[in-house]
């Protein structure tokens, strides 16, 4: 682990690397983990939840991040947070691995970020609240959406729920934007809201500072950003959260 990361580290030749820690469950089982299907795998083992039931596999994650900062700049980000108790149990184990490093007399990075994704609704509505106990937030667009809208995007049946302009899913960015800037954290976003060209003026009226794409769509997203009036955007975004349907703001 020390080596691959170190090896994409020193190939983004200084410019910031978020890690993500192991985020097995939900669509991605491995069994050889432990993990097993479940009723209500998004619901499940899964994310934080996962890692905190293992801690030396955990642990073993975080210190192969930590070296490897060493090598470049790096961050490391927490999926699946739904409480500030959770954040506070990885970041504990951060500082005990940053520790343990410095007494081996080990390289490492001694001042590596530590973020987390928002994808639940418990994490948004209490983002003001973690916000205080992190460095930055990642938003996972895909999964924020399907808890917060209540259905299983991988149901063909209830597909046509998947609405990311819903009204309750442009509140809760709105809000975790303006907790996370009243914090003074930077705020990004993923998934695949962050890779549709036309809700690129959307993502920067709300006021992300930073979107995290597939690269076939890069060309397309930063030709918008490069011609779209950030004021334009910002009072688009204005008109589209008064509106009470997807529908409509479609």
């Amino acid at each position: 682990q020390v080596k691959t990361y170190a090896r994409v580290l020193q190939r983004m030749d200084g410019r910031l690397v978020v890690f993500r820690t192991l985020d097995v469950g939900g669509d991605k089982v491995s069994e050889y983990l432990g993990a097993k299907r479940e009723y209500n795998p998004f619901l499940g083992w899964r994310g934080i939840r996962f890692s905190l039931s293992n801690p030396g596999l955990f642990r073993t994650q975080v210190r192969a991040i930590l070296r490897a900062a060493a090598a470049g700049r790096a961050a490391i980000m927490f999926p699946m947070i739904t409480s500030v108790e959770e954040l506070r149990q990885a970041r504990a184990i951060c500082a005990e691995v940053r520790d343990d490093l410095a007494r081996e007399g080990l390289a490492h990075g001694r001042d590596v970020p530590v973020g987390i994704m928002v994808e639940t609704p418990s994490a948004a509505t209490i983002a003001d609240l973690l916000a205080r106990e992190c460095d930055f937030f990642s938003v996972g667009s895909n999964d924020l959406i399907q808890y917060t809208l209540a259905m299983d995007r991988g149901n063909s049946r209830v597909s046509y729920l998947y609405r990311p302009l819903h009204p309750a899913i442009l509140r809760s960015l709105r809000a975790i934007v303006a907790a996370g800037h009243a914090a003074g954290i930077p705020v990004s976003i993923c998934g695949e809201m962050a890779s549709e060209t036309r809700l690129a003026e959307v993502l920067l009226g709300l006021g992300f500072d930073h979107i995290s794409l597939h690269s076939a769509a890069l060309p397309k997203v930063k030709q918008v950003i490069r011609w779209t009036a950030y004021a334009e955007a910002r009072e688009l975004v204005d008109r589209l959260l008064d509106l009470p349907t997807a529908d409509d703001v479609d």
